[in-house]
This record gives structure tokens, sequence and C-alpha cells, in this order.
């Protein structure tokens, strides 16, 4: 539990996407197609959040762009025979792991207390001469992005296509340098909207039909969703009890990880059963 409150991403790719249950519909699918879809959903995640080099699992690590199972393995392996990588530059010693390999995976791969700050953020090593001199000419050295100095530097940069030109970088990757550099190893889960669960609401028992809360939208179905509302079981929320005005599908009021009030319709707990309304 511990760990997946740590870095919750490093142990759900553990789990094969298909039994964490995608849709009421799944198993009327060509398996091999949802599997590769799947997959591509995850590899997407990986890489957009970003993977500690020092912690990461070989299960996580395969995720990530350019490194296959057996190079995943072989980073494991490295780790644990030479010690904690202390650059990027590092990896180019591990079996298997060439300079095309490198090139494709060192952006998504961080390190946290490196001897190079810029290892801990998503700028990729091809770019680092172009984000430092960048620093200098707003003022400030790599130390900054350790000590998260860097807040609000992209209204320091008047003219990004200008700059882009004198630093002899396309535009758009100066646009990830700053974007990198403002928020290094940012957690998405920072701009999430936060649940409020009651701490008199714990269990099933505790729930009373009209009581109001707010909970977290978990999946989505054809004919409703259903909704944590912090008592181990998720609540239903019947597409008739979703809003006054008709709709085809929930999908057009909610979507997998909304907030939502909801009030209990009734609960049952013989039949592990909750009734939500949205009304």
């Amino acid at each position: 539990m511990a760990r997946r409150l740590q870095d919750p991403l490093a142990e759900l790719v553990k789990i094969d996407p298909k039994s964490i249950g995608v849709g009421q519909y799944q198993h009327d699918m060509n398996q091999k197609k949802l599997s590769e879809a799947l997959g591509g959903v995850v590899e997407d995640c990986v890489n957009k959040v970003g993977v500690d080099l020092n912690t990461a699992s070989a299960s996580l690590l395969e995720y990530v762009s350019g490194v296959s199972k057996a190079i995943a393995k072989n980073i494991v392996a490295y780790r644990e025979e030479n010690g904690r990588f202390e650059t990027r530059a590092q990896l180019l010693k591990v079996a298997k792991l060439g300079p095309k390999a490198y090139e494709q995976c060192a952006g998504f791969l961080r390190i946290n207390d490196g001897k190079n700050p810029l290892d801990a953020t998503g700028v990729h090593p091809e770019s680092y001469e172009a984000a430092k001199q960048l620093l200098e000419r707003l003022g400030f050295t790599t130390e900054d992005i350790k000590n998260r100095n860097l807040d609000g530097i992209s209204k320091k940069v008047s003219d990004m296509k200008k700059l882009a030109a004198e630093l002899n970088v396309g535009e758009l990757t100066l646009q990830d340098i700053v974007k990198e550099l403002e928020k290094p190893a940012r957690d998405p889960r920072e701009d999430m909207p936060k649940p409020i669960l009651r701490s008199d609401v714990l269990e099933m028992k505790d729930l009373t039909p009209g009581m109001t809360l707010k909970g977290t939208v978990r999946n989505v179905i054809d004919f409703g969703a259903f909704v944590d509302i912090g008592v181990h079981q998720d609540g239903l929320v019947h597409i008739s009890q979703m809003s006054d005005k008709f709709i085809k599908h929930p999908l057009e009021v909610v979507s997998v990880g909304d907030i939502v009030e909801v009030k209990v319709m009734s609960v049952d707990l013989k039949k592990q059963r909750i009734q939500l309304t949205m009304k």
C-alpha cells in the first residue's frame, strides 16, 4: 500500500491493463488489438510522467521508449552491481543499450539528486547546452532547478522565436525546455482536484438515504457510472439519475477521474449495492 501511495504508476504497470476492467464489452473485442491499444496508453502515461532510474523496476522500465525487456533487465542488473546512477550518460555502459536507444529513452528517465540537476527534468541531454544558456540569459544557474526557483520563467521570455534562433534550437523545443525547467519532476496528480471524503463515513453501514457526499468517478459504462465515495464499495449512478435533461450516454455528463457530488438513494448491505443520484 505504501509503494502504491509513493509511486502508483510503478506498481500499476505490473498489472495487465485488461485485469483492471476497462469497460463492459472488453471481452467482445479483438483481444490482440485491445492489448496493443491498452499497452500504447500505458506507454504514453509512463513516458509523459517519466521514470525514476534509480528506483524503477524492470516491468516499469520496459514501457519507456527505446527500452526493450532485455535492456530493462540489464539496467536493473547494472544498478544492483554498480550502485545508483549518478548521470544519464552512465546508461551507455548498460549492456545492449547503444547510442540509438539512449537517444530515444534518455529524456524519459530521471535521476533525482544526481550530479547534473538537468537529469531530474524531462530535458533531453541533446538540449542541455541550450538549457544552460537559457538559464544564464535569465540570470539563473542549474542549482536553481534543485531549489525550485524557476517558477514563472516563461513570463521572462518575451520573444520565443527570436530566443530559439539565438540558442540554435527549434521554437517548440525551447517551449518544452522552459516548461520542464519551470516544473521539474512534476507529478500530474498535483493538478488533479482532490475528493473531499467525510471522516464520519468509512463503511457502507455508515450510509443513510439522503446523505450528500463527494466522490471520484471510477468507471463509466453504457447505463451509468461507478463512483468511489470512500466506503470500499463503489456506488452506481444510473444514467437516469445523472441529469435533469435526457442524455444518450453517461460520457455526456461525466468522465473517469471527475469529482462529483452525489446523494445516496439506497443502500443494500446484503447485496453490497449502493444507489446514488446526481440530481
